[in-house]
């Protein structure tokens, strides 16, 4: 069999194409398959006025997350729906699908559209980023649901009054497939609304209780009130994640009784339930045997 033998030139000008092929399809899988942003995304990914969500980076679809999106504040235990100036709150956002992989990020804007108060994270669960606008985000570590089922992080309000305050949050529900390729991204607002100080004298707390009975499976609340106000109820479990809610009418002026039918399927275990009389939270820990 003869030999053919090909000139150097010819030699190196395949050894170059099939180097550039090599490249360009590392390259090609780099840009579309790495895994993006697995410790937080960066800043301004919340789909909030201005700003981008997190299909900037993962190749998926926006989707309207109010069903999706839990996210409560708590002031101590309680679950709140308004805000004292300058007070520090715990903020608590889980998803109610609880995927096995997942992300997101959070701010919290005025009606103007400037950041409102302030985000610290939690070491492990949340960190914090931005300058301007501040974020809170999941971490290497927080990013799936055996780690960590709920974030958590602080909000201290702002100092003054600066009217209701919405929290902007876009979550990432991932397919686990270790690329970036068809996540769902869920997006939804939470407003809080400023505390009116002249509500506090709207009730007598003194004369406020809550107790379980478990033969009705219902809520008991007691409480006093000197105006008609709207009643609506909340069941939370501690990690401050909403079980039950319920509206409830409007309180009469002076002393009201609650009875709230709960689900027939609520695990056993010690719930926070809070009665909203108008914007004013009444909260206490009850347990269901």
């Amino acid at each position: 069999m003869k030999k053919v033998l090909l000139p150097l030139s010819f030699i190196g000008l395949i050894s170059a194409l099939v180097s550039v092929q090599s490249n360009s399809s590392k390259s090609i899988e780099t840009l579309h398959f790495k895994p993006q942003n697995s410790g937080g995304a960066a800043a301004g990914k919340t789909g909030a006025p201005g700003e981008q969500n997190c299909t900037a980076c993962h190749s998926g679809s926006a989707q309207d997350g109010a069903n999706e999106n839990n996210l409560t504040i708590l002031d101590g235990l309680n679950p709140v729906t308004t805000y004292i100036p300058g007070q520090q709150y715990t903020i608590n956002l889980a998803m109610n699908s609880n995927p096995v992989k997942k992300g997101f990020q959070a701010t919290a804007l005025s009606s103007a559209d400037a950041m409102a108060g302030n985000f610290t994270g939690q070491s492990g669960n949340t960190s914090i980023n931005g300058t301007t606008r501040i974020y809170a985000n999941h971490t290497s570590t927080s990013n799936t649901s055996s780690a960590a089922p709920v974030w958590t992080w602080t909000w201290t309000a702002p100092a003054t009054d600066v009217g209701d305050v919405t929290f902007y949050v876009a979550s990432n529900k991932t397919n686990n497939n270790s690329n970036n390729i068809g996540d769902v991204i869920y997006l939804s607002q939470h407003t809080v609304s400023p505390q009116n100080s002249s509500s506090l004298q709207e009730l007598n707390n003194s004369k406020f209780s809550i107790r379980f009975n478990s033969e009705l499976n219902q809520v008991i609340a007691n409480f006093s009130s000197l105006n008609a106000s709207k009643i609506s109820f909340n069941l939370t479990d501690l990690s401050g994640k909403s079980i039950y809610t319920s509206v409830l009418g409007f309180s009469q002026i002076g002393v009201n009784q609650q009875l709230i039918k709960l689900p027939a399927n609520l695990n056993s275990g010690m719930y926070i339930a809070t009665v909203f009389v108008g914007n004013t939270p009444l909260s206490a820990k009850v347990y269901i045997p």
